[in-house]
């Protein structure tokens, strides 16, 4: 599917989990957002490709099961968010470039966006890709869903989340962005920014 700037987005469902795995590619580069499992299937993608980038969106399981593989056969970097690095290193041998907020990652001439979101875990990451002439996109991991955001363990988890959701990506980008989760369907922040406030109150 076309994107815009060039850019081809494909969604593939691996794993038990059923986990997101999005390539980009642009010519004749991709970049690979969540190298969650099956690494044959993410190899056959990118056969042909040169593979600049393996992004992990966040350091559970599910998101990482093929990581060291895609990794170890091609030599594309890997990405991670900051606070979640060292934990993604422990469990792949991976060692990941650490980014956070203001950073970017490239594919091809294009920049995409690194935005940190805590509190699904320290150190989630979107990554934000805005085309000329077309809706932005962000692909969130587990961060934001259709319905509300991702997981927590705590209250204090939750009021981050929520509070950098709202922030950094309801605040700043308009309702016809697209939502590219880590798993499900997509949405958009017009679809779900009329239910922030049902999402605070009930507190998940």
């Amino acid at each position: 599917m076309l994107i815009g700037d060039d850019v081809r987005l494909a969604k593939t469902s691996v794993g038990p989990m059923d986990n997101n795995a999005y390539l980009l590619t642009h010519g004749e580069q991709a970049l690979l957002i969540d190298a969650a499992a099956e690494p044959d299937v993410l190899l056959s993608q990118v056969a042909g490709l040169t593979l600049v980038g393996v992004v992990t969106t966040h350091r559970h399981h599910d998101h990482i099961g093929a990581l060291a593989e895609l990794v170890a056969a091609t030599g594309a970097p890997a990405y991670a968010g900051r606070p979640d690095a060292a934990a993604i290193a422990e469990a792949t041998g991976v060692l990941c470039r650490e980014v956070w907020d203001g950073d970017t990652i490239a594919l091809g001439p294009l920049r995409l966006r690194v935005i940190g979101l805590v509190g699904h875990t320290p150190g989630s990451i979107t990554l934000a890709h805005a085309p000329s002439g077309r809706p932005v996109r962000l692909f969130t991991g587990d961060s934001l869903f259709p319905g509300g955001v991702g997981k927590t363990w705590r209250p204090d988890d939750f009021d981050s989340l929520l509070g950098d959701v709202e922030a950094k990506l309801f605040r700043h980008f308009g309702d016809d962005t697209i939502v590219h989760p880590g798993h499900g369907a997509d949405t958009t922040l017009g679809t779900e920014r009329p239910h922030l406030g049902e999402w605070r109150a009930r507190g998940w």
